[in-house]
């Protein structure tokens, strides 16, 4: 197992090579903004999912809906570079949202992002396998095993270290982006010549009837879900080298600037060639097929969409558990996921993501699609709290210049909330599971806090509760019989306190009992044997009974009573198959239901 882990993982890093797993401006924009790059595969494809059930006509309010898209854009790259310079050390939403909002608000940002992360790994994974079987159609009986396969491999790739990840899918990302600026640009030069015909498209201004504010609103907040991802950057400073909130921030701009270029040309070229979305084929697919039919450049374009929606999966994957960090070190979820792996990543919190993803697609049978509402009000959440901590941060601090970024967070804050409500108005039935898992995340983050805080109280030195003391020690040796390990466990006990060892055996028939006495007395017979007859055949009851008789007539004493646990441990590990494993059962009861001190002694077998 260790050198398939080898094999898999590489070899162990030392702590302090730590500085070398930090990535530069070029790798981060790749692996931290592939989440957001991504989303222009479907984002500009969910508007046109509102306006057809108006009618194709009705394709040309893609235009300015995709302008309003840009606006959210720009203030939200605009409030979070002023999230990464105040909070340097990252947390984005959930720590601007506990410092200024207090610690609710905080949780349920940091609930919503856990959420969203491991919604990301499950929709992007699924809608890279949609796109591999719009090209390939016969391959779509098989997407729920191709995208679980993905995400084992992203896992992997992740629990290997973030710079060996970042150098690897780096190259994909920027494939993805030369492939869309060839798309874009071959498209936009195609019908500035005129190969395509007007008449594709209603011209800008077409009266549509059924036309509604509130259609509008909800083709809106549709197209919003391509903004997922623009919070990862700040959760993920720690990542950066130094100085690591001017990398960050210049990574961010990056990544705002390629989002807006990407995203206006799909939607343009969608508009001009009059593509409605299909079930089977996605726009970006159709797009590229109008432009160079299915020649190599189709392909590559499709290779490359492919490619960014599983690796944006990879987005989740460095964000989720550096969240993760920031939860466990307030103990809000378990302090496992502090812990650095073998490669100095924060494997628990990579493992566990991967798992969960794979449950969401097993459950869902690749089918994520419908998540995309679930998966963008998680996000649209944490944005409207942050920005609305920032302003209350403002409002309280008043820095030089204040004004001005309490208007950028104010419009950010504003056009997040309309987004959000908007998603509950017109996909309620797809986004309410949000009401209830946020409420029980924040109750179980409660409830794990409230244990962190009570184990505290009682392991704190100076807490009131006194430490009884212990005058001597009573040793209980549970006995299988009289061999070696016996023997040993014998010894070791006599080691402790001579003169107080009761051996117990729990015969099940009376003739046993009388014969294993004899054997005893011949043996050992300045060691005290009690016998616990079990007519229904169990060893822990009866021996449990006895433990308790024994301590509390030792408590009286202030005498602490030792349970013993003889175990032989085979040479091969498959051997244990072929053995009882009483005493893993008996220590495992008495360690969890009996206020004694329980002692394993082992004895290795050699052959």
């Amino acid at each position: 197992m260790s050198w398939i882990k080898r094999m898999l993982i590489g070899r162990p890093l030392k702590s302090a090579e730590l500085g070398e797993q930090k990535i530069n401006k070029t790798k981060a924009l790749a692996i931290l903004s592939s989440d957001a790059l991504s989303s222009v595969a479907y984002g500009p494809e969910q508007i046109l999912l509102v306006l057809v059930t108006v009618g194709a006509a009705a394709f040309w309010y893609s235009i300015p809906i995709g302008v309003g898209v840009l606006v959210l854009l720009t203030a939200l790259i605009l409030s979070y570079r002023q999230i990464i310079y105040a909070y340097p050390h990252g947390g984005g939403a959930y720590v601007v949202s506990k410092e200024n909002l207090g610690k609710y608000p905080g949780l349920v940002a940091g609930g919503s992002l856990l959420v969203d992360y491991i919604l990301t790994v499950a929709v992007s994974v699924s809608a890279g396998t949609d796109a591999i079987t719009s090209a390939f159609p016969s391959l779509h009986a098989y997407s729920v095993g191709i995208a679980i396969i993905f995400v084992i491999l992203i896992t992997i790739l992740n629990l290997r270290g973030l710079t060996e990840s970042a150098s690897i899918l780096s190259y994909p990302v920027y494939l993805f982006v030369a492939a869309l600026f060839i798309l874009i640009g071959v498209g936009v030069y195609q019908i500035a010549t005129g190969r395509f015909s007007p008449d594709l498209h209603a011209s800008l201004g077409t009266e549509v009837a059924g036309i509604s504010l509130f259609l509008l609103l909800r083709a809106f907040a549709s197209g919003s879900s391509a903004l997922t991802g623009v919070e990862a950057i700040s959760n993920a400073i720690p990542n950066f080298k130094e100085p690591a909130p001017q990398n960050a921030t210049r990574t961010l701009i990056a990544m705002g600037t390629l989002l807006a270029i990407l995203f206006s040309g799909i939607v343009y070229l969608a508009y001009e060639l009059g593509v409605s979305p299909k079930a089977e084929v996605t726009v970006v697919s159709q797009i590229a097929e109008e432009i160079f039919g299915r020649g190599f450049l189709y392909f590559f374009i499709q290779g490359t969409t492919a490619l960014i929606l599983i690796l944006a999966a990879n987005t989740g994957y460095s964000a989720f558990p550096l969240l993760a960090v920031n939860l466990a070190k307030d103990k809000f979820i378990p302090k496992m996921f502090t812990n650095r792996g073998d490669r100095l990543g924060y494997s628990n919190g990579i493992i566990f993501l991967g798992i969960f993803s794979i449950i969401l697609i097993l459950a869902f049978e690749g089918q994520t699609e419908h998540l995309i509402p679930l998966y963008a009000v998680g996000v649209f959440i944490p944005f409207t709290l942050s920005q609305t901590g920032m302003m209350m941060k403002w409002l309280r601090t008043r820095p030089s210049g204040w004004v001005i970024k309490l208007v950028i967070n104010t419009t950010g804050a504003a056009i997040s909330c309309i987004v959000s409500l908007m998603f509950f108005f017109t996909k309620f039935g797809q986004v309410w599971p949000v009401l209830i898992f946020l409420p029980g995340m924040v109750w179980i983050f409660y409830k794990i806090r409230k244990h962190y805080d009570t184990v505290g109280d009682q392991l704190r030195i100076t807490s009131c509760e006194p430490v009884p003391p212990i005058e001597g020690n009573v040793v209980i040796l549970p006995v299988a019989g009289i061999t070696h390990v016996v023997e040993y466990s014998l010894n070791y006990a006599k080691s402790l306190s001579p003169h107080q060892i009761i051996a117990v055996y729990v015969p099940f028939e009376r003739e046993e009992e009388l014969a294993f006495q004899e054997k005893w007395q011949k043996w050992q017979p300045d060691v005290r044997l009690v016998t616990l007859l079990s007519p229904y055949r169990s060893i822990i009851t009866p021996l449990s009974k006895f433990i308790d008789t024994v301590q509390r007539k030792a408590s009286e004493s202030h005498y602490q009573v030792t349970v013993i646990i003889p175990q032989f441990i085979p040479r091969k590990g498959w051997h244990n198959i072929l053995h009882n494993q009483s005493s893993i059962f008996i220590r495992t009861h008495l360690l969890l239901s009996r206020n004694v001190i329980i002692t394993t002694v082992p004895y290795r077998l050699k052959k």
